[in-house]
């Protein structure tokens, strides 16, 4: 958000998550999901990410939804981390209606993105560090999905920005991968989304043989009763993808999305993963050395811009 910096600074990072969100504030969603705006709640969480050893967070909140380039620089400055914007449109449901993705074209959208990588979002010259969370309603990509999903995999071969994927419950992953793939994006900057939410080895088998990268970034969600009492099949899965040298292709975070997921209000924070996952994965039998490539080194690799 303050600039670029040497991707060696980078740190034990979390590559999924937000600082505030206000998904009910979108026409036609009644259900109040929010993440607040209080910037006094959010650093004091902030601080505990830091205080655990957090380097860097990418805040993939789009248009739409919240993003505030404003908000999150003020943030990066306030808590001395490092803070990465995310660039794109999320979902279906949750398309701004001044962008009229139904309307233009895939360049024409491409064309913007690339302008926010290249000037800036707006008149406040920040700019994106990726693309994403770019994601499905469904488990497929209705029409203006796949548009979306076209324009990012041109804005990323122009620009050198990796794209992150919302991809739930299902094996869309490998639907997005096959637009990235005809668009001719490099499969290498590819991370898809939420695989701990669909925990079905030969789907990530399969991603990884295609050469992209999972991310498992439910972590410590309680929403559901999968997310309650899934967790321990999940260090089974990473586990397993560990064991056979994918160490390389596993990304970590919480999703932070909620009010409810605060430390604040007894959530578990940005510390999860720090405090209490990887203490669970080490127990299972990662090495540091996984673990150090899955928090730094991967993510390292993905926002570095290519």
């Amino acid at each position: 958000m303050l600039g670029p910096i040497d991707p060696a600074g980078l740190g034990f990072t979390l590559p999924h998550e937000h600082t505030q969100i206000a998904l009910w504030h979108v026409q036609s969603r009644w259900d109040y999901w929010q993440l607040t705006r209080d910037e006094t709640t959010i650093l004091a969480e902030l601080e505990r990410f830091r205080s655990a050893g957090g380097g860097s967070l990418a805040d993939l909140t789009l248009p739409g939804v919240g993003r505030d380039p404003v908000w999150l620089a003020g943030l990066a400055r306030a808590s001395g981390l490092n803070i990465v914007m995310g660039a794109g449109w999320y979902r279906n449901a949750y398309y701004p209606a001044e962008t009229l993705i139904d309307r233009r074209s895939v360049d024409d959208l491409a064309d913007e993105l690339v302008r926010e990588t290249t000037d800036g979002v707006g008149d406040t010259g920040v700019r994106p560090g990726i693309f994403g969370e770019i994601g499905t309603d469904k488990p497929w990509l209705a029409p203006a999905e796949e548009r979306v999903h076209r324009a990012v995999a041109r804005a990323a071969r122009r620009t050198g920005l990796a794209i992150s994927t919302h991809a739930v419950m299902s094996d869309v992953g490998l639907a997005q991968l096959r637009i990235f793939d005809e668009e001719g994006a490099d499969p290498t900057r590819v991370v898809v989304g939420h695989a701990d939410s669909y925990p079905v080895l030969d789907h990530y088998l399969e991603i990884i043989r295609r050469g992209a990268s999972l991310e498992f970034d439910f972590l410590g969600m309680s929403f559901t009763p999968t997310e309650r009492h899934g967790e321990d099949r999940v260090v089974e899965l990473i586990c397993e993808l560990l064991s056979r040298g994918h160490a390389d292709r596993i990304l970590l975070s919480q999703d932070v999305c909620h009010d409810s997921q605060l430390k604040r209000y007894d959530g578990n924070g940005y510390v999860y993963l720090s405090e209490t996952f990887l203490p669970r994965l080490r127990a299972a039998g990662a090495t540091q050395d996984e673990i150090d490539t899955m928090t730094v080194g991967n993510p390292r690799r993905i926002l570095t811009i290519g």
